[in-house]
Order: C-alpha cells, then sequence, then structure tokens
C-alpha cells in the first residue's frame, strides 16, 4: 500500500521532532569513548527550551465557546463537544500540533452523539488532493498487543486492516460506513502555508536547541573540572595514599624538607561566566525567533512595568492571534461535520470563542468595564463575557447571571404578569 509507504517515509522526521519536544534528543557531538562520569554529565545537559516555546503557545488556546456573532447562546451542537470531554481533549490537540505543525481530528457516527477524537501525526498519515479542507485518504495506525492495526478512511467507510508481523500484507477486517460524505478527518495546522506542509514550533528551532544543550554541557564539564581550586607540591611526593588524602585536608601545610627544594601553590578556578552568558544569549536568540516572551524563558521579571510587560508580549500575542484563526477554523470545520452527523443545525456564521488567558488583575478588569458601561454608554450585559474572562466563570454561569437579573428586574416582573393575566382571559 503506498499509503502506509509514505507514513514510513514520513516516521523518521516525525520522530525527530518528538525527540526534541519531549527532551530525549541523541547527542551526536558527543565523541565515543569518553568516561561514565562525562557522558552522566551529558545526559542531564538537555534543557529543554522547545517544550516551553510549545506550551507559551498552547497554554493560552482554549476553546470555550460555539456561536453565532450576536447570540448569547451556543450553538445546539456544542452538546456534542461537551459529551466528548473536549474542553480537556482540545488542549492536547493544540499541542500536537504546534508541536508537529498538524494535528487531526477523527469525527465518526456515535451513539448517543458523534465521537471526536484527536489524532497525532506519529499515528494519522493523510493525503490532499485539489480540495485543501477534506483529504482523499487518511490512515491511522491503532494500539495494539498483537500484531499491527489500522484505521482506512475514505468518503464512504472506514476500513479496519491488519497483519500479525510488519512484513506481511495487510489484510481486510471489517468495513463500516460513515455516511458523513467526506473524509471524517479535519487538519489542525499551527499557521497558514502556502507552499507546503508547516514545520511547527519545534523543528525550526532544533539548531538553537542543540546550541544551549552543548553549552550546558561545556558548563558541566568546567564546573566539574575546573571550578574549584586545585593545589600542587613541587618536590614531594606523598608516601601513601592515606598521607595524600591527609594533606589534602589540611590548612597548614609544614615539612621537614628544605623550603627551597618544595614549592606549594594552586591553579586559578576556571571562570563559569562566559559558559552562563553564552546560553542567556543563545536563550534570548531562541526567544526572538519563536516570539516567546523572553522574561518568562530567562525568569527575569524585575523591575517592569505593566506597560513594559505588555509590550515584551506584544510579537508573541500576534503569534496567537494566528494560530487562533487556524485552529479556529479547523474547529468550526469539526463542529459542522458533528452536526451534519448528529442532524443537528449549525449556523454558517458561527464561530468558537476563544477564552481571553491574559494575565490581568481583577481590579484593572472591573475599572475598565466600569469606565466601558459608564462612559461608552455600553449594556453592563454585554459586557458580562468580559467579566465572566476575568473572573474564570463559565457560559453556565453567565446564563444564570441572566436569569437572576430578570427575575429581579420590576419590567420583566411587570411583563409576566401581564402575560400571565392575558392568558388567564383567554
Amino acid at each position: 500500500m503506498r499509503l502506509l509507504e509514505w507514513r514510513n517515509g514520513e516516521q523518521h522526521r516525525i520522530e525527530r521532532v518528538y525527540r526534541y519536544w519531549r527532551n530525549q534528543q541523541t547527542f551526536h557531538w558527543l565523541p565515543s569513548g569518553v568516561p561514565m562520569e562525562v557522558r552522566r554529565m551529558a545526559d542531564i545537559s538537555r534543557v529543554n527550551v522547545l517544550k516551553f516555546v510549545v506550551d507559551a503557545a498552547a497554554q493560552a488556546m482554549y476553546v470555550d465557546g460555539f456561536r453565532q456573532p450576536r447570540a448569547g447562546e451556543n450553538e445546539p451542537v456544542w452538546s456534542v463537544w461537551q459529551a466528548n470531554r473536549m474542553d480537556a481533549r482540545q488542549i492536547e490537540l493544540h499541542r500536537a500540533a504546534l508541536a508537529f505543525g498538524a494535528a487531526y481530528m477523527v469525527v465518526l457516527p456515535g451513539d448517543p452523539v458523534p465521537a471526536m477524537r484527536p489524532a497525532s501525526p506519529r499515528k494519522m498519515t493523510v493525503v490532499y488532493g485539489e480540495d485543501e479542507d477534506w483529504p482523499m485518504w487518511a490512515l491511522e495506525k491503532r494500539s495494539t498487543s498483537a500484531g499491527e492495526l489500522y484505521r482506512l478512511f475514505d468518503e464512504e467507510a472506514v476500513y479496519w486492516l491488519g497483519r500479525d508481523e510488519p512484513h506481511d500484507r495487510l489484510t481486510l477486517i471489517d468495513t463500516a460506513e460513515h455516511a458523513a460524505g467526506v473524509v471524517p478527518v479535519v487538519r489542525f495546522r499551527d499557521q497558514g502555508e502556502i507552499d507546503g506542509e508547516t514545520l511547527g514550533q519545534v523543528e525550526p528551532h532544533i539548531p538553537l536547541q542543540d546550541q544551549i544543550n552543548l553549552t550546558t554541557f561545556s558548563l558541566l564539564v568546567a564546573q566539574h573540572y575546573g571550578a574549584h581550586r586545585q593545589r600542587y607540591i613541587i618536590g614531594w611526593l606523598a608516601e601513601s595514599e592515606e598521607q595524600a588524602l591527609k594533606a589534602s585536608a589540611q590548612r597548614l601545610w609544614t615539612f621537614e624538607d628544605d623550603p627551597d627544594d618544595v614549592k606549594v601553590g594552586e591553579f586559578e578556578q576556571t571562570d563559569l561566566s562566559g559558559y552562563i552568558e553564552s546560553r542567556e544569549a543563545s536563550l534570548r536568540h531562541l526567544a526572538a525567533l519563536s516570539q516567546t516572551p523572553v522574561h518568562e524563558m530567562l525568569g527575569q521579571m524585575a523591575n517592569l512595568s505593566a506597560e513594559a510587560l505588555v509590550a515584551a508580549r506584544d510579537s508573541h500575542n500576534r503569534k496567537l492571534s494566528e494560530h487562533q484563526a487556524m485552529a479556529g477554523e479547523s474547529h468550526e470545520q469539526t463542529l459542522q461535520l458533528a452536526g451534519a452527523l448528529s442532524g443537528l443545525p449549525v449556523e454558517p456564521e458561527a464561530w468558537v470563542r476563544w477564552r481571553d488567558m491574559e494575565g490581568r488583575s481583577l481590579a484593572q478588569t472591573a475599572d475598565a468595564l466600569g469606565k466601558l458601561a459608564e462612559q461608552l454608554g455600553i449594556p453592563a450585559r454585554a459586557l458580562w463575557d468580559r467579566a465572566a474572562e476575568a473572573l474564570g466563570a463559565s457560559q453556565q454561569e453567565v446564563e444564570q447571571w441572566g436569569e437572576m437579573a430578570d427575575s429581579a428586574d420590576p419590567l420583566v416582573q411587570l411583563e409576566a404578569e401581564f402575560e400571565r393575566q392575558a392568558g388567564n382571559f383567554e
């Protein structure tokens, strides 16, 4: 099967990205035959900053609703999202898309609602034709303790294929029609590219990760062998190991031999500041290229004003907006497919609502919302969504606010009384 051959050809690149993302990269620059203690220092010299680059974006991407622009409630298909526990599963989906450049969502008929499951490119191989929205075929490797098991998707059905040994031919095990009319796999990309697939947030920065690891390794070696002062004695040799150990621990040394023939001195300790500065320079370079806040990567936030913090995160926020635009379209495509499979209507103009994850104090938010309502005349209820984001309130809580406000509004109560009395007259 050519699709399986294509998958095997892509695995080398994908697994390399995975190793760097999970801090399991190998040190090709480490010579063979080095002492064991040096090899152990190499093992602990991995400073996995690429994971932080991915997490810095993924932790700010959280879909919190799906509604029309002026609607106060989510679309009915949002119940399918909730039933599939996508509040949590979207996090792993976003992380995989950011790390590898692409991830996938499989949507299949289910009972009582369609099943939505994210898939990593380590397991899923997808082939696109002229239609960039829907693939022609998709092949997913499933975990199994005996042999290999695959799922092949086309526009009509899902085919289960298996084999006992890697070199055997795949045999058809089962077939299930899905009635989606398309290959029910939606692609999530980390950014837009016309001329090819995106590389994600890990692969472009692998050389910098190697530089940081190598600098850290050199720092550990210099620290281990040269950071402490080493003393020497010329003209005197210990008669035993015990005598040498005793001499090394003494603060005051005396010798019976001619002092002109015995010289005691010490080597200067190695200056480690150059290694530390080199590593910080590489971290700053990586922060600039990956559009990650440098103060978070270095852990230096002293004496930063609110305006300086906003400026420091400006580049990261622009990058995040691009990620959200790309992922938002894919989420909408997923929910439209889920609506078609479940029979729930989905309005074409409905869009996903991203939770505002920007860190602000509650006092600042309350003051800003109060001024918007007072000075610009924006209705207070129109600002409830913003207030909910600051408080961390869910959409269900916002709806409860509306019910409580309506029950306490005298005009609403009077209108309800008129409707009740009109019903009695009828």
